[in-house]
């Protein structure tokens, strides 16, 4: 039976073909493992096969599960990401539990993750989402008003910027897929040729990583190929 940690290996792998393939160094993409609807135990089960960073859609079940894994003793380095769509009554345990936020697309988010954020914590580190592709339903800042945010939520204290985050619609090919991904990179790098000092491109899911390191993105985010199917929805 293949364990989680077989999984771990067969993705990191996967990744550092993907890196050599684009010509880049094999630790220059981070693998964000997306333990969603997936129980402590298996949290537990990848940070003992080396992972450290783990991703949650939903608050409620991240906020429980963080308190789990850290009921079973600290864990030097482990990171928690908040990669789903964020409202603004859902906020507070965000600032207060999670080390990263990826999904800030308006400054009312982020202006109250900054004010709830503990001081004796360490700032909030904050992924910009962009919606790149223009999706009517989909989550994100459009790439017009990209700058004047991102200018906005680097002032605000208690957080650091660190990046753009995108999840384009699904597309037929390698090419497609690298194109969408490289319209992402030439707004991270507008921003850096502004000053911003951003070094996070999230980008990449389990069927696109590939395109997206041949884009430049530094983090993909993969649940199916590290913790399998998911059989159940959240409650």
């Amino acid at each position: 039976m293949t364990t989680i940690g077989d999984n771990l290996q067969s993705q990191r792998a996967r990744l550092w073909r993907a890196c050599e393939q684009a010509g880049r160094a094999p630790d220059a993409v981070r693998l964000l493992a997306v333990s969603k609807t997936f129980g402590p135990d298996a949290v537990r089960e990848a940070l003992a096969a080396g992972q450290l960073a783990f991703g949650e859609n939903y608050v409620q079940e991240g906020v429980d599960k963080i308190a789990a894994v850290s009921a079973s003793g600290a864990v030097p380095g482990i990171e928690w990401h908040c990669i789903g769509p964020l409202q603004s009554n859902k906020t507070r345990p965000v600032a207060e539990h999670f080390d990263w936020v990826q999904s800030v697309d308006r400054l009312k988010i982020a202006q109250r993750l900054s004010e709830q954020r503990p001081s004796h914590l360490a700032p909030l580190q904050i992924c910009l989402q962009v919606n790149v592709d223009g999706g009517a339903n989909k989550s994100g800042v459009s790439p017009a008003e990209l700058p004047a945010l991102a200018a906005a939520v680097a002032a605000l204290p208690r957080l650091k910027l660190r990046g753009l985050m995108a999840i384009p619609e699904p597309a037929p090919d390698f090419d497609s897929a690298r194109a969408v991904f490289a319209q992402v990179r030439a707004l991270f790098d507008a921003l850096n040729a502004q000053g911003l000092g951003l070094d996070t491109l999230s980008m990449g899911m389990s069927d696109d990583l590939e395109a997206a390191v041949a884009a430049g993105s530094t983090m993909v985010r993969v649940g199916r190929g590290v913790f399998g199917a998911r059989s159940y929805a959240p409650t």
